[in-house]
């Protein structure tokens, strides 16, 4: 009677991730940790950047004390993504106008990078590369380019369509431990090494707020946290609280649950 069962899960993995549901993971709350928030994220050491309606952006410790404050947000138009990988260089991606504003830890302004003088005209996402540059996915080539603080292209991949039978159109860049993480959540996550070579695809679909954490994926839909590591072909799920289910965003950090809903954060612990 067990031999139907085994085909059943070998076909599974073949085809697919084995999903588990996961139900023993509780989340207490912890505390307020700023109002009038329409967008954040929280760099490795804890510390919130927090924008509130006016754009401009606080970086708060993981006390609540103000460290520092950038005012020039609306310079560029809409803030698309803050990275803060590396708390030291804090990089604001305005897509609008193709720019980067790369700042310091105390948010003063180091640079500026017009990403159209280097003829990258649709770049959709950003992210810190492992040797303090700049990840962009160049849309029109299909290319990942690693830039430097100047904006010039230093290195690039081959042509994704000659790659791969279906190029990627990501929404984030993470950079970790020898992989570069594209994540496209119409396609699923591509794997890369630092010289662009293909190295997997994981078809986890329909994500937000994708993020990597010692190489095992994090993310998100309207009901459920997913955890996926690399290898294991086990796609574990959480039930989201009914009281988070109409946030904003959710950042997952290790033993801590971020949550931005009615403009206000919330942290949250989590076993």
């Amino acid at each position: 009677m067990l031999r139907p069962v085994i085909i059943l899960t070998v076909l599974l993995c073949a085809f697919g991730i084995v999903r588990s549901q996961t139900t023993d993971t509780f989340f207490v709350f912890n505390k307020v940790a700023g109002e009038q928030v329409i967008d954040f994220t929280v760099d490795n050491l804890g510390n919130m950047y927090l924008m509130n309606n006016t754009g401009q952006i606080k970086k708060i410790s993981p006390a609540g004390d103000s460290i520092a404050v950038f005012n020039n947000v609306r310079q560029y138009g809409k803030l698309y993504e803050m990275d803060v990988t590396n708390p030291l260089k804090v990089l604001l991606y305005y897509r609008d106008f193709g720019t980067i504003v790369v700042l310091d830890r105390f948010l003063s302004t180091r640079s500026t990078i017009d990403l159209r003088n280097q003829q990258l005209y649709q770049v959709n996402a950003i992210g810190q590369s492992y040797d303090n540059n700049i990840w962009v996915f160049d849309e029109l080539e299909s290319r990942l380019k690693r830039v430097d603080e100047e904006g010039r292209v230093i290195d690039q991949s081959n042509d994704f369509r000659l790659m791969l039978d279906s190029a990627p159109s990501p929404q984030f860049i993470v950079d970790q431990n020898r992989l570069v993480y594209l994540y496209d959540s119409v396609k699923g996550v591509y794997l890369f090494d630092y010289y662009g070579g293909f190295k997997n695809r994981i078809q986890l679909r329909g994500w937000t707020d994708f993020t990597v954490i010692n190489n095992v994926m994090y993310g998100r839909d309207a009901g459920m946290l997913y955890r996926y590591e690399p290898g294991s072909l086990n796609l574990q799920n959480y039930p989201i609280p009914a009281a988070m289910r109409d946030a904003q965003k959710i950042k997952i950090t290790p033993g801590y649950l971020y949550v931005l809903r009615n403009n206000r954060l919330e942290i949250f612990s989590y076993r």
